[in-house]
């Protein structure tokens, strides 16, 4: 799997969960595993000429504390992405 902003490469396999997970939106809202989001922001896919746009939908699959790719996510026609919590919302 690729990070459509910076082109990090993991193995979900390898992805660990944490107990107690606090991610927030770009809202301050908090998210939880099985929200479903949208993207606010164009995101360009490195490595790819790919581009998610403003209103992709997703749903979280596994969250985790970390500086960036906080949301392992299914991004609608795009698959499997880890994500930046700060370029998405939970829909009110």
């Amino acid at each position: 799997m690729i990070c459509p902003e910076c082109g990090h490469e993991w193995n979900p396999a390898e992805v660990t969960e944490e107990d107690s997970v606090n991610v927030k939106d770009a809202n301050g809202t908090p998210l939880a595993e099985g929200d479903k989001v949208t993207l606010i922001k164009d995101i360009k896919v490195k490595g790819t000429s790919m581009v998610l746009k403003i209103g992709t939908k997703a749903v979280i699959k596994r969250m985790k504390e970390a500086k960036d790719h906080q949301l392992d996510c299914k991004v609608d026609g795009a698959g499997d992405m880890m994500v930046t919590a700060e370029f998405v919302k939970r829909p009110e």
